[in-house]
């Protein structure tokens, strides 16, 4: 019936049979078709981009993405999951632009862009043999066979779909904002992009400039109050007066065209003494926030203050340019002004038009006063604030930098990166005395979370779709979504959605989805297409059938015809592309390449029941399909989704290729077995946290989990082979009637409720966490405690029932761990049920999950044995402390519970206690005297002493064992000790377990009739048939007691 199992097992070669038998017998197939009656499950899959090798954090998604798909088909779902690759966008072109050592997007196009989306489209497919082979030896079930892939035409035709619904409904937009851009990979980055790439303790300059006040544009604006009467009193006395502003990006001076106040602040003039260079006294005239005085002077106090006045009457008032943008030679195009909102630059505008509203005082209602000196330098071309400003009130628009970064124009300092221009801006401005001072300042700061570049906050034209105006909507759709773990929902994504901004969708770069919008270069009118079939009506010039590729540079090649009354334009596409995160949240549904197919398995399987991805995607994929869902069905994407931590290394480092401390994921797995694997990364912490990884960690989980169980099965198969136990002779009423066997199976039906709760909250952390609590319990305590059940040679009705719990504790664990540890699991399964019952499911994972006997929990007895296992493991401490085997008989215990309530159980078990421990009698403390002598030694040590007694205390529980060892106790002592070496030489002889003995000693004197008084325990205890004192024999086992030698021999009777 049974065949017995060596507990030298290979998991690895379980794995490589059990893939083989899932193979042959399409048990994944399967495990979908018949469920075909059975409601739905919807997976949607993440898709991982294929053009370099799966990481140890991509196994950790695919897995917890397989527990929850796997225990729901047990539980009768047809679970759908529809594999998926991410072709598209920046991470691609990097690569391939490090392959072919191309430095910019001008190289790119000196190189060709249809011959550069060639290489990308190549490149993206490069490993998928690596991810196919990962995500089968992991075990990880997804559909690959008909997997959706971004870079189809019908994916996306979907995309260009979603675009047009927006379009009409007015949520696709094109828009001038302060936009976060790469410059190396010269695009702009959405919202949730730049929260991938944020550093702490950035250094940048800070850096205070003194502007200098240009007293005739004031005079001419016609403003009179008592603070330009103040500068005109300094002027008029041949000095200077200087407006402070605070900035930590010197580059963007030379875009400087207006300051910012706080119209509700006080503004202070003071008259600062200072020494200049050569020791000369001189005086300083400044004008800054009062509040902030004294952090802009450094905490000095030689300064006077000559006016205060609130920023109200500051408005107006006009500074010289740090740079004349007129005398800078910038490029055409890059010098404006805003009237009406829009920028105006044309290459007639006046200096008049340009300096009516600009290199002013301006207020604003942000300007704080946290730091800085409350005077804000506003450079509309970066930054948000400063953009709306402009906008508000004509500011001019001066734009130095170009989209790499590059300063232009013919400053000393053009030609270089911003970053490195800062030094040279700096010193141009001490030189001509508008330094005040400079230093450090650190802060978080966004950089490129592809590329790692310092980000840009550049005013740009760009595309977004109007996420805020459905912001409510984003916000109450996500109360309906369970997150696990919980507080995501509101803290991290819950926080993004309340901040939302709109998404900027567009990119300029090459390999996207190309964005569906044609402009008439004449009129300037813009339409979207939604499809291939409208582009088809509408184009000039259409290619048909295979020649079709909607990829650049073929879609920039048709043109339409313009439809505006007398204009004769032909419209071209412009030249952007999507963001690749618009791909991935279109997945729901361009992976059907809905609406133009598949809108019945759209409808069915919209929303998904379930995703998980890393907490780095509740800005990025979590958010994509939630705005999508939003927007177009007015439903989130999602109903559940797990949120995981990311993966660090075994000394909580994040793991780096340029640290060296990557774990690949295979190397683990040909050690461990994919199942150690798995259940470390279920185990370790739960979903929202960091774990730590490393091969020995995995390698704990193997011993204190795979092995603990495996030993277990392995007991079980060498006992049941010898003695041909049959479960199916086992009558279906059968009930347990030892105390042992009932406590067991109340553990595991409780077990199988916990289990069951667990997986369906998924949480699959705590599933498999109660999962390796009952199988230690199992091994340490219900085994370990029956073992001589199993070992006597009649069959009578104890060892049966010791047979059939252990055999449904066996079978039930390998069902309740299935979803957990595929692999041990089908391996248990098919030898414990399938040979035993053919008609039985073909696999663990075509079964039901196991339904829970109520009758059969004991809530009782189980608090008992718990409170034996807990009395024991004090004991044993004590043992320990002692320098006491626990071989080593004691006279006595006394336990002093936790509370009353359990007292009563505390008899109940006393014969467990007692033999686990190998103590005689067990009572409670009647000595008061004694118990708190022993509670007011534990409050100040870790174990107390009380004449022979040692005690310890753990959660208020009391244990004092006494380590007086009388002759009689010591006597008995080294019979176990022999007893034990006995079934040591045993195995060494290489007996079976049911195999009969003859026992040759040869002892001292004083030894002999020890043996002689203790010789029936140590016959039952060895399987011995009779013990024999020979001189003459040649003894082969030899080993010591207290300095004298004792000889041995075993021989099969």
């Amino acid at each position: 019936m049974f065949k017995p199992a060596t507990n030298r097992v290979n998991f690895p070669t379980i794995d490589t049979d059990v893939l083989e038998f899932w193979e042959q017998n399409k048990i994944f197939e399967r495990s979908f078709k018949d469920k075909a009656g059975g409601p739905k499950f919807m997976l949607y899959e993440g898709p991982p981009t294929a053009n370099g090798n799966p990481g140890i954090h991509h196994v950790l998604a695919r897995v917890f993405k397989d527990v929850i798909c796997r225990y729901k088909t047990m539980k009768g779902f047809q679970c759908v999951r529809k594999g998926g690759w991410d072709t598209h966008g920046l991470p691609v072109e990097l690569e391939i632009e490090k392959e072919l050592g191309l430095k910019s997007k001008k190289e790119i196009e000196e190189y060709g862009i249809k011959e550069f989306n060639e290489q990308c489209k190549t490149s993206v497919f490069k490993y998928v043999k690596e991810w196919e082979q990962l995500t089968s030896r992991i075990g990880y079930w997804v559909d690959l066979e008909d997997p959706y892939v971004t870079l189809h035409n019908s994916y996306i035709e979907s995309g260009w779909w979603i675009l047009k619904t927006l379009w009409d409904q007015g949520l696709l937009y094109e828009g001038r904002r302060a936009t976060p851009h790469c410059p190396r990979c010269v695009t702009s980055l959405s919202s949730h992009e730049v929260a991938l790439g944020y550093k702490d303790n950035t250094r940048d300059p800070s850096v205070f400039v003194k502007f200098i006040l240009d007293l005739n544009r004031t005079n001419d604006s016609g403003i009179c109050n008592g603070f330009v009467e103040t500068l005109q009193q300094i002027v008029n006395a041949g000095n200077l007066a200087h407006f402070v502003a605070w900035t930590t990006t010197p580059w963007t001076l030379p875009s400087n065209a207006a300051l910012a106040i706080n119209k509700d602040e006080s503004y202070v003039v003071i008259k600062f003494a200072t020494t200049d260079e050569d020791e000369v006294n001189e005086n300083q005239y400044l004008v800054m926030a009062e509040k902030l005085v004294e952090a802009v002077l450094d905490g000095s106090d030689d300064y006077e203050i000559l006016f205060t006045a609130i920023g109200a009457d500051l408005e107006g008032v006009c500074y010289t340019p740090l740079f004349d943008p007129a005398e800078a030679n910038l490029p055409p195009g890059a010098l404006g002004v805003f009237q009406n909102g829009s920028i105006n630059s044309d290459s007639n505008l006046t200096e008049n038009d340009m300096f009516q509203n600009s290199f002013k005082i301006h207020t604003a209602d942000w300007v704080s006063m946290s730091d800085g000196s409350g005077i804000v330098h506003i450079a509309p071309a970066f930054g948000e604030d400063d953009l709306a400003l402009g906008r508000e009130k004509g500011i001019g628009f001066i734009q130095t930098v170009d989209l790499q970064g590059t300063i232009t124009g013919n400053y000393s300092f053009a030609n270089k990166f911003v970053k490195n221009a800062d030094k040279e801006i700096l010193s141009d401005l001490q030189s001509r005395g508008l330094l005040f001072k400079d230093g450090t300042y650190r802060h978080t700061y966004p950089f490129c979370w592809r590329c790692d570049s310092p980000l840009l906050y550049y005013a740009k034209s760009s595309w977004y779709i109007r996420t805020t105006q459905k912001k409510e909507a984003l916000v109450q759709g996500n109360q309906k979504i369970n997150w696990y773990p919980e507080h995501v929902k509101n803290g991290r994504f819950g926080e993004w959605l309340q901040n939302n901004v709109d998404w900027a969708v567009s990119r300029e770069r090459y390999w996207g989805t190309p964005m569906p919008i044609w402009e008439c270069p004449e009129c300037l009118v813009q339409t979207c297409v939604g499809s291939v079939e409208e582009l088809s009506n509408l184009a000039l010039n259409m290619p048909v059938g295979e020649d079709l590729d909607l990829h650049r540079p073929f879609i920039d090649e048709i043109k339409i015809k313009c439809e505006v009354e007398n204009c004769n334009g032909a419209m071209t596409r412009i030249p952007e592309v999507m963001d690749a995160w618009f791909d991935s949240g279109a997945m729901p549904f361009a992976q059907f390449h809905y609406p133009f197919s598949g809108e019945e398995n759209f409808n069915t399987q919209f929303p998904a029941d379930y995703i998980c991805e890393a907490v780095d995607q509740t800005r990025g994929w979590f958010y994509s399909l939630h705005a999508l869902g939003t927007l177009l069905k007015n439903q989130p994407a999602y109903n559940n989704v797990i949120c995981l931590g990311l993966i660090l290394d075994e000394k909580g480092q994040k793991m780096s290729k340029r640290i060296g401390n990557i774990v690949e994921p295979m190397s683990v797995l040909e050690i461990h077995g994919a199942d150690a694997l798995r259940w470390y990364l279920f185990t370790a912490s739960h979903p929202g946290e960091s774990r730590r990884f490393s091969e020995r960690l995995v390698g704990e989980v193997f011993r204190k989990m795979m092995l603990t169980l495996w030993n277990v099965y392995s007991f079980f198969t060498n006992y049941a082979s010898l003695d041909d136990y049959d479960p199916t002779q086992t009558p279906s009423d059968w009930k347990p009637q030892t105390e042992l066997d009932r406590w067991i199976l109340s553990e595991l039906h409780s077990l199988i409720k916990e289990v069951e709760d667990a997986l369906e909250n998924y949480n699959p952390t705590d599933a498999g966490r109660i999962i390796q609590e009952f199988v230690d319990n199992l091994s340490n305590w219900y085994v370990r405690r029956s073992r001589r059940r199993f070992w006597k040679s009649e069959n009578d009705t104890d060892k049966t029932d010791a047979y059939n719990t252990l055999y449904r504790c066996l079978v039930t664990v390998s069902e309740l761990m299935a979803p957990l540890a595929p692999f041990v699991s089908e391996e248990l399964y098919q030898k414990l049920v399938k040979e035993v019952d053919p008609s039985a499911s073909d696999s663990v994972h075509l079964s039901d999950f196991p339904v829970a006997d109520e009758s059969l929990i004991d809530e009782e007895l189980m608090k008992a044995i718990r409170l034996a296992m807990k009395v024991s493991s004090l004991g044993r401490s004590i043992r320990s402390r002692a320098g006491l085997k626990v071989r080593q008989p004691l006279s006595d215990v006394l336990v002093s519970p936790k509370n009353d309530d359990e007292s009563r159980f505390l008899f109940m078990v006393s014969d467990q206690i007692l033999e686990e421990l190998n103590i005689k009698t067990l009572n409670s403390f009647e000595n008061a005297n004694m118990l708190a002598d022993i509670k007011s030694q534990l409050s100040q040590e870790k174990s107390a002493n009380y004449q022979s007694y040692v005690a310890i205390e753990d959660s208020s529980y009391i244990v004092a064992v006494n380590t007086h060892v009388t002759e009689d106790l010591k006597d008995e002592g080294i019979i176990r000790e022999i007893s034990h070496r006995i079934q040591g030489f045993r195995k060494d002889a290489g007996l079976d377990l049911n195999d009969r003995i003859t026992t040759y000693m040869r002892l001292p004197e004083s030894l002999i009739s020890v043996v002689e008084r203790f010789s029936e325990f140590l016959k039952q205890e060895t399987l011995t048939t009779e013990i024999v004192f020979d001189e003459d024999i040649e003894y082969d086992q030899v080993f010591d007691i207290e300095g004298e030698n004792l000889e041995f021999r075993v021989i099969k009777a």
